[in-house]
Order: C-alpha cells, then structure tokens, then sequence
C-alpha cells in the first residue's frame, strides 16, 4: 500500500527532502500592496524581509484553493497512491486546513487531512518523519500513530524582534493587548497545538537568546531539530553552531517562509524540535 504525502508551504520542509520523499507541496498566496505572489516561487524569501518594514500595510495570506489540493490529490492517486495523508497548520491559525478538509470529501476515505497544531518545521518535521517511516515499509495505521507521537511531543519556540507584527496580525488575542513600552520589548514565544503562548520578553537580543537556549534545555533529548529565521542567517548559523551537538541526525537552517514571516516579522530566531521523549 504505497501512501502519498502532501502539505503545504507553511511547513518549510526544504525542497531536496521534499523530493526525496516525494512529498508535495501546496503554496500558499501572500499579498502585497494588492499584488499577490506565490509562496516560495515568485518572491524570495529575502527580498519579502527587505521590503517588510518598509510596507505601509501589512501584508496579508491566503489559504491554497479547494481547487489546488483537489488536483494534488487526483494527481497523486492517478500516480499510484492507495491512500494519502495531508497535514497542515492549525486551523485556530490558518484557513488552510479547512480549504485541504473540503477539497478531500471528493475522495472519501482515500485522503486523510490532519491538523498539525503547528507551523514551520514543527509542522514539517510531522510529515518528514511519517514520509521516512513510510519508506522504510509502515502501514497507514503505524504511519499515523507516529505522526500523533511526533504532533505531541513537538516544540516550537521564537525570539521574536518586536510584537508589533504579531500584534498587528491580530491573530493572537494577548498580542493585541500589549501596548506602549512592552512594543519595545522581544518577546519569547511557544507554538503548541495551535495556541501562541508568551513565554516572556527580553530587554536585549542577546537576553533573549540565551533563554531561548535555556528553554531549549529544558526539553532534553533531541530526535530532530531546525534552527528558525526570518532573514536573520548570521545570528541563526551561529545559532545553529551552538546547539548542533544536541542532536544526531544533521539540523536544518531554514528563513522562514513568507506566509508566517507576515506575521512575526524580520530578524526573528526560533527553533522546532522534536525531542525524543
């Protein structure tokens, strides 16, 4: 029984594991200054951080259609999957589980659509790691309790460089609380199961780094991990220096797509780890 994968461009899995495990990828639209592009194809990643600040309006993003997963889908099974799993971001933050959900009704039991309750490579190392597992010859069932071992224990974590952004989107309720003085601050944050948590804040950035580090701590034992982004490589490469003994398997280092960059701004740092336990 051969199982197709498909995801989105919120995950950023980078495009060699992607094909290496032929995962497809839908994009999702950011739109700027009533210009729309396609997420990872029409605009760089750091010519959107470049132009950021500089914007007026605030970007905003769009779900893939109904339409584009429906013909990924048929794609797929036409190309010989018996089944497939298609795992997105929470739907508390993005109508793109949604559009996903309504495109599989046409093709009833043969595609599964899960919410991964995160973004990023807390979202993409849930498909990498059911795509491996899958090669290597699991069934559907085995395939799925690993993705649900892998969404709980799955850690997501940011420095963000301001919360104007974050506030700004007001897609995170406390964010849009936070006024005077606290604008100037970083704040520390936690994606678990679609729900954005205020770990703190930091006066400096190198303050927030270091627990950003601690926290990282905190979580023991690594299976993967990715150093997090949004155009801010020499910080994240030294970062990654830094952490890079705390796992066995090769960490990532990926700018953060656009989409979600929209929403927390440049010159931010994180990570996605899943530990081990």
């Amino acid at each position: 029984m051969k199982i197709g994968f498909v995801t989105d461009s919120t995950s950023d899995i980078p495009a060699a594991l992607a094909e290496q495990y032929g995962i497809e990828i839908v994009r999702a639209v950011i739109n700027i200054n009533g210009k729309s592009y396609t997420d990872g194809l029409e605009i760089s990643r750091e010519d959107f951080y470049t132009r950021l600040p500089g914007l007026t309006s605030l970007p905003t993003t769009s779900s893939p259609s109904v339409g584009a997963f429906q013909v990924c889908y048929e794609n797929l099974l036409k190309a010989g999957s018996d089944s497939i799993l298609s795992i997105h971001p929470p739907n508390k933050l993005s109508g793109i589980y949604n559009a996903a959900r309504l495109a599989a009704q046409e093709f009833g039991q043969r595609v599964k659509v899960l919410d991964s309750g995160q973004v990023s490579l807390g979202l993409g190392y849930q498909v990498l790691l059911a795509a491996e597992t899958a090669a290597k010859g699991a069934i559907q069932d085995e395939v799925l309790t690993l993705v649900e071992s892998v969404r709980k224990r799955v850690r997501l974590t940011a420095l963000l460089d301001s919360i104007d952004y974050v506030r700004r989107s007001g897609r995170v309720t406390w964010a849009v609380a936070v006024i005077g003085g606290a604008l100037r601050l970083q704040p520390l944050i936690e994606l678990r199961f679609g729900i954005v948590h205020r770990l703190g804040q930091a006066r400096t950035r190198l303050q927030g780094i270091h627990r950003m580090v601690e926290v990282l701590n905190s979580w023991g034992s690594l299976e993967r991990l990715a150093v997090l982004h949004t155009n801010a490589e020499s910080a994240a490469r030294q970062l990654l220096e830094d952490v890079k003994s705390k796992v066995a398997v090769p960490p990532l280092l990926v700018n953060v797509t656009t989409v979600i960059g929209t929403h927390v701004g440049p010159n931010g740092l994180g990570f996605a780890v899943v530990p081990i336990s």
